[in-house]
Parts: C-alpha cells; structure tokens; sequence
C-alpha cells in the first residue's frame, strides 16, 4: 500500500514528516527542525503542530515512541516514509513542468 490517500501534503505537513526521516522527534525538537530547515519561512505553532502529529499518528503515518511527562516522542512509520517519497515525487513533477514551461 502507498502513503498517504488523502491527498497532497500541505507544506506544514511534509516539513513534519521530513523532520523524522533521520530519527525520532519530540514536538519542541520538530517546531525548531523546521524552522531552521525552512530559514523561518515556515513556523508551527503549538495548536498546528499537535494537530498534525495526532492526525499523521490516525493515518498511520506516525506512531509514539516515548512518554516522559508531557514529553511525547515520535518516529515516522514505513507508511510515513511512503508518503513523504511521493509527494517529493509529485513536488519535483511540478518544479520541472514549471521549469520546461518558461524555457
């Protein structure tokens, strides 16, 4: 089975999922990962983040990995790494019709 079915990723939503793909992650350590990845373009507030985290963890994408207080870990699931492939995929289809259309 492929990633995610519901869709395109938003860009808040693949930055998330890219912030796993070397380990896991607690939610603190992924708001600073995409801030810095995307050079501040992108910020997560809390209710965004924790939003996203509980809907990739129902998809599948996610699963938690740790509890220590209110410190929650997370690791992305094959699934979670199917998705984030194919909307890099999609991603690069659409930078090289942009890219051939104004050659």
């Amino acid at each position: 089975m492929s990633g995610r079915e519901k869709g395109p990723l938003t860009e808040p939503m693949y930055y998330v999922l890219m912030a796993f793909l070397d380990r896991e992650m607690c939610g603190t350590e992924i708001g600073a990962f995409v801030e810095r990845k995307t050079a501040g373009r992108v910020r997560l507030g809390p209710g965004t983040l924790y939003t996203l985290l509980a809907k990739f963890q129902e998809e599948g994408l996610l699963e938690e990995t740790g509890v220590e207080g209110r410190k929650r870990t997370y690791q992305i699931t094959p699934k979670g790494r199917d998705a984030f492939a194919e909307e890099l995929a999609r991603l690069r289809a659409c930078v090289a019709d942009g890219e051939e259309e104004t050659r």
